[in-house]
C-alpha cells in the first residue's frame, strides 16, 4: 500500500511540474518571447467593452456593430438571445407590412383594370 501512496505522489509532482513549465511557456509567449504573434483575426477579443444592441429599428450597419460580452465559454447567451428575438420580431413586422402593401397594391391594380 506504502509503494502506491509513494507512486501517487511521484505522478502528482511530476505533473504540477509539467504543468508550471507548460504555464511559463505560455507566460514568455505573451511577453514578447520567441512565440509566433497570432495570425490577424485570431486576437482575444478585448473584455473590457460594453455589449452593443440592436436599435428598435435596425438598419444592416447596426447589425454589424452588434457586440456581445464574453462569458467563461464564448457569449453570454442571454445576449445573443435578446438581439435574435428583437431581429426576429422586426423581420416580422416588416413581412407582414410588405405583405399588406403588396396586396394593396395588387388590389389597387384590379380595380384601374391593369394586370
Amino acid at each position: 500500500m506504502s509503494f502506491f501512496l509513494v507512486f501517487v505522489a511521484i505522478v502528482l509532482a511530476g505533473g504540477l511540474a509539467w504543468f508550471a513549465v507548460d504555464v511559463g511557456r505560455a507566460a514568455s509567449g505573451r511577453r514578447g518571447g520567441t512565440a509566433a504573434p497570432a495570425p490577424r483575426g485570431l486576437e482575444e477579443p478585448p473584455t473590457g467593452l460594453a455589449p452593443v444592441y440592436l436599435p428598435e429599428y435596425p438598419n444592416p450597419e447596426d447589425v454589424d456593430a452588434v457586440r456581445f460580452a464574453l462569458a467563461f465559454r464564448g457569449y453570454r447567451m442571454d445576449q445573443v438571445d435578446e438581439v435574435l428575438a428583437r431581429l426576429r420580431d422586426r423581420i416580422g413586422v416588416q413581412a407582414a407590412l410588405i405583405h399588406a402593401l403588396s396586396e394593396q397594391l395588387k388590389s389597387a391594380k384590379e380595380s384601374r383594370g391593369d394586370d
